[in-house]
């Protein structure tokens, strides 16, 4: 299925998800958001029995969402996913606009998040070791996401300033959360040996870094500058699609998953925990400690404080506060 542009590489006409990731990159979307969106529009389009797109529309759009909230008992989180991937389709790649579309909506369900004591992050983090140890360290003491946490770079650590910028985060927007006392000597020791890391790769004749926004075409060797490298790098090369360049991309997310998991089991802990249950904690326990919710809005880049109001609802009071008269 193509949509009948000259492909870049020959004169093939482009297949429809090539103009779409295309789209996708010049708007500077992350890459998460490119290969969610060309999931759920390659299964929209599956589910029409391949039919161009341009082919159909509004009725098709709603029966697509609609089976996915009846049928297939997505959430409503997702099927919302699925519903701005194709909005994007429409809108950004075919000129085609949908509007009033009505559909069957999955029913929003009533999430608490899992948030940990303070005792209960300590103990975790004495299972863990190396830098996966720091990474979880990060994620407690910042409050960043586990994707934010993993894209830092060098020039991201202001250390005489005691802060972290988080850039292009959800949104794609920028933001400033405090830089731990405590991390700061882990943190430049971690670098030292990062740095080394670095050396090895420039004297064999590679060390570049993926960069944002085609960075690298318009400042030349910019990728090879420490202060763009990753501060979690990952430990093998993998080769750029785009640049067929061999760089390091970051450390993968799985490995500090599977890490987590494990020293989860090491203890006593019974909760569901996940990395962004450090997240849910920071918020919580900054909540406890008095400080201001739109303080901890800013920290936590969300858009609208009535996110970061469900931690009101997760303080570590026993049902809201309310003595059970058992206890009296």
């Amino acid at each position: 299925m193509n949509v009948g542009n000259a492909s870049r590489n020959g004169n093939r006409p482009k297949m429809l998800l090539e103009v779409v990731s295309d789209t996708i990159r010049c708007k500077h979307y992350s890459h998460r958001t490119e290969k969610s969106y060309l999931q759920w529009i390659k299964r929209y389009v599956i589910f029409h029995h391949k039919r161009h797109p341009r082919e159909i529309g509004k009725v098709e759009v709603e029966a697509f969402l609609t089976y996915l909230a009846v049928e297939g008992k997505v959430s409503a989180s997702t099927q919302n996913q699925a519903f701005n991937a194709i909005l994007f389709l429409y809108r950004e790649v075919l000129d085609q606009p949908l509007e009033n579309v009505q559909a069957f909506r999955a029913k929003q369900s009533t999430y608490l998040p899992v948030v940990l004591t303070p005792q209960e992050v300590r103990s975790i983090i004495a299972q863990m070791n190396g830098t996966h140890r720091l990474i979880i360290q990060l994620l407690y003491g910042t409050g960043m996401r586990q994707t934010e946490a993993l894209s830092l770079r060098v020039k991201d650590l202001d250390f005489n300033q005691h802060q972290i910028i988080i850039r292009n985060a959800k949104g794609m927007k920028d933001r400033i959360t405090m830089l731990p006392d405590t991390l700061i000597p882990d943190l430049k020791a971690h670098l030292d040996r990062t740095k080394l890391f670095h050396q090895r790769d420039l004297n064999e004749g590679y060390g570049s870094a993926w960069m944002p926004f085609a960075l690298d075409r318009k400042y030349p060797n910019t990728d090879r500058l420490w202060i763009w490298q990753w501060i979690f790098p990952s430990s093998r090369r993998i080769q750029n699609p785009d640049t067929e360049t061999w760089q390091r991309y970051h450390l993968h997310e799985s490995g500090l998953q599977k890490a987590l998991k494990q020293a989860v089991r090491s203890t006593t802990i019974t909760k569901r925990v996940s990395c962004h249950t450090f997240r849910h904690s920071f918020a919580t326990h900054h909540l406890q400690s008095g400080y201001d919710i739109r303080t901890i809005q800013e920290l936590l880049g969300h858009k609208d404080v009535k996110t970061t109001m469900i931690y009101t609802h997760v303080l570590n009071q026993g049902g809201r506060g309310v003595i059970s008269p058992l206890d009296a």
